[in-house]
């Protein structure tokens, strides 16, 4: 963070570009557990806040990578060792006969999101093209408009830019960032399409590394968190600190918070990445239903009918709540918008509000590089 406040001939960051940064990281140090540490700016001898891994709010990742830039980006990579450590071994999703935290969640009869959902796929037939095309415009308050076009191919790969030009350029050269986080995210969201909603909610869990042990036994949950604790408080001690706290497994409602945090991100990150696939859309929906602490409210938006998906104080450990407003009929998200609850105040840690509105839309990476949109 201190290296992302010395960039001063940039826009400032925006918040997708932390956990871009995260997964570039992750990527070089060979599928790492991203581990939860304790707030390092506690009083001495008071108990730790616990502050989450990451935010999903914070991150829809909607064009990933603005005008920061990789450079900055690299910067940002540097900083969130501090929350993103390897493990010792790789991690295992593997199912157990008695697993330490349940992905189970059964979504309401009268669901919106299951409704739409269903209707999506009742809608069935063909996908076009080979790619997405996403187009965001971000903007606060007494800023400007900043305009990405990110493309994110079938296969996997992803490239980003601020103009039209810039991007089949990008193409052209195969300036190709891979993110094997995103492709699994994808995976997991078209799985739940149609597939079990418990095994779904495991998968797109696990599509990030992380220590909550979802689908192990208690035994090797406990060992796993306990890996991530033991990294975490080793880079605390580099980074000066004498006596890092340790912080103990949660349980309970802690947890299921903890796994609908991950559940929502995740999922949020396949509807940036495959909205204009609407096998993603309905495999999205059906896992955000399982998620008690986001509410969905009727809306209109432009003239068009929408749902509105509000998070609640449990999620992002209340330090703001996301809006996410989406097409009532088709599921396509139009916008994203990060901001305070009522009568909450800001403090240092506030992150500034924000509105991203963005298009999907279904392309092909030959169109793409010839330059036509």
């Amino acid at each position: 963070m201190d290296l992302v406040s010395q960039l001063k001939d940039v826009p400032p960051l925006r918040p997708e570009a932390y956990e871009r940064a995260r997964t570039t990281l992750g990527a070089a140090m060979a599928e790492p557990v991203a581990v939860r540490v304790p707030d390092l700016v506690a009083a001495s001898g008071a108990t730790p806040v616990r502050r989450e891994r990451f935010s999903w709010a914070r991150n829809l990742r909607v064009g990933v990578f603005g005008k920061v830039g990789i450079g900055a980006v690299g910067a940002v990579a540097a900083a969130a060792a501090v929350v993103s450590v390897a493990s010792s071994g790789p991690h295992s999703a593997a199912p157990a006969k008695s697993v330490a935290g349940s992905a189970a969640q059964s979504p309401a009869v009268a669901s919106k999101l299951v409704s739409l959902a269903d209707d999506i796929n009742a809608g069935g037939g063909s996908v076009s093209g080979d790619a997405s095309l996403v187009i965001s415009t971000q903007t606060t308050p007494g800023g400007k408009p900043d305009v990405t076009y990110s493309l994110y191919t079938d296969s996997g790969e992803l490239y980003g830019s601020d103009t039209e030009r810039a991007l089949s350029a990008a193409v052209a050269h195969h300036q190709n960032l891979p993110d094997p986080v995103g492709v699994r995210d994808v995976a997991a969201a078209r799985y739940a399409a149609t597939g079990d909603l418990v095994k779904a909610r495991e998968q797109m869990v696990n599509a990030t590394p992380n220590d909550l042990g979802l689908g192990l036994s208690p035994a090797a949950a406990q060992e796993a968190w306990d890996k991530g604790q033991a990294q975490a408080r080793k880079i605390m001690q580099e980074k000066g600190i004498k006596n890092p706290p340790v912080l103990p497994r949660p349980t309970g409602k802690a947890l299921q918070d903890d796994i609908n945090n991950d559940l929502l991100f995740n999922s949020v990150n396949a509807l940036s990445y495959g909205a204009a696939n609407p096998e993603v859309r309905a495999g999205v929906l059906r896992l955000i239903s399982t998620i008690p602490d986001v509410t969905v409210a009727d809306s209109t938006t432009g003239g068009q009918p929408t749902l509105t998906l509000a998070t609640g104080p449990a999620l992002n450990n209340g330090d703001g709540q996301e809006v996410i407003t989406v097409n009532a009929d088709t599921g396509m998200p139009i916008s994203s918008e990060w901001k305070l609850f009522p009568g909450q105040k800001p403090s240092s840690e506030t992150i500034p509000p924000a509105v991203e509105t963005f298009q999907s839309s279904r392309v092909t990476v030959a169109d793409i590089k010839a330059g036509k949109f």
